[in-house]
């Protein structure tokens, strides 16, 4: 069979593709479990700056393996392995594209829907096109919220957003996304991949240390008073001022061109 997530790396940028376009990469056990293990592995690599995730044919990813609910519901298996089955797939999954050091692209193209939803705005940047669109449609097959839109969802849009998105269903459109701040940008999609490309190759020419604690602290920050939050950037800034990025830099100010940064 093909490779459920392949994964390229081109100056310093890596994109990881959800290459089950007939499945309209829904996150069946296979394409999870894959998708965190090149999460992981990406952790080891010395040359990767930023991630792109993205989905092959017409959807990022419609989300639950609803073939999988099914057999849940007709199997004689017990209620807490289904949950731990739950844990061990989708949440390891989301939690390695949220915790991964380095800065990911979410780059939709066509619907992402349900858990894809969480899978996309668990990305740090959200890339559109014009076709994309967005929904959190938990309700249509009768389930509560998983997959980390606790979480991530209300961080974005807020509480009393987050949960109109969650009780109605709503599928947004990429304008009404982007007016929410569920994307970034959206671009038109003759335009698409060029504009994907130049973001994130100008994230792959950054301070690679420097945004690897610059995410943990954004991600951390909204749970800590303004004294924690600032004492431990204090603390990342010291171990930033000791790399060549910095270095390179101030040099670049000082002389008035472009740094080179180098990742280290």
């Amino acid at each position: 069979m093909t490779d459920p997530v392949p994964i390229t790396v081109d100056n310093g940028v890596a994109t990881l593709t959800l290459n089950r376009p007939d499945e309209r990469n829904a996150l069946t056990r296979e394409i999870s479990d894959a998708l965190r293990d090149r999460f992981t592995a990406l952790e080891e690599r010395d040359d990767v700056r930023c991630v792109i995730l993205e989905g092959k044919g017409s959807a990022f990813s419609a989300g639950g393996d609803i073939k999988a609910m099914q057999a849940q519901l007709e199997g004689d298996g017990s209620l807490d392995d289904a949950v731990a089955t739950l844990e061990r797939t989708t949440s390891e999954t989301m939690a390695r594209v949220v915790t991964c050091p380095y800065p990911t692209v979410a780059k939709i193209d066509g619907p992402a829907v349900g858990a894809g939803a969480n899978l996309a705005i668990a990305c740090d940047i959200q890339l559109a096109s014009t076709s994309a669109s967005i929904g959190f449609l938990f309700r249509q097959v009768g389930l509560s919220i998983d997959a980390g839109t606790s979480y991530l969802l209300p961080r974005i849009v807020g509480e009393n957003v987050a949960k109109e998105l969650v009780y109605t269903g709503e599928v947004l459109d990429a304008d009404r996304a982007d007016e929410l701040g569920l994307f970034n940008h959206v671009y038109p999609d003759e335009e698409f991949d060029e504009h994907v490309a130049e973001l994130a190759g100008r994230i792959a020419s950054g301070p690679t240390v420097a945004f690897r604690h610059a995410k943990r602290l954004l991600r951390e920050g909204t749970d800590k008073s303004l004294d924690r939050a600032m004492v431990d950037e204090a603390t990342a800034q010291g171990i930033v001022f000791e790399t060549r990025d910095h270095e390179e830099g101030v040099s670049a100010f000082l002389e008035g061109r472009t740094p080179e940064f180098e990742g280290r």
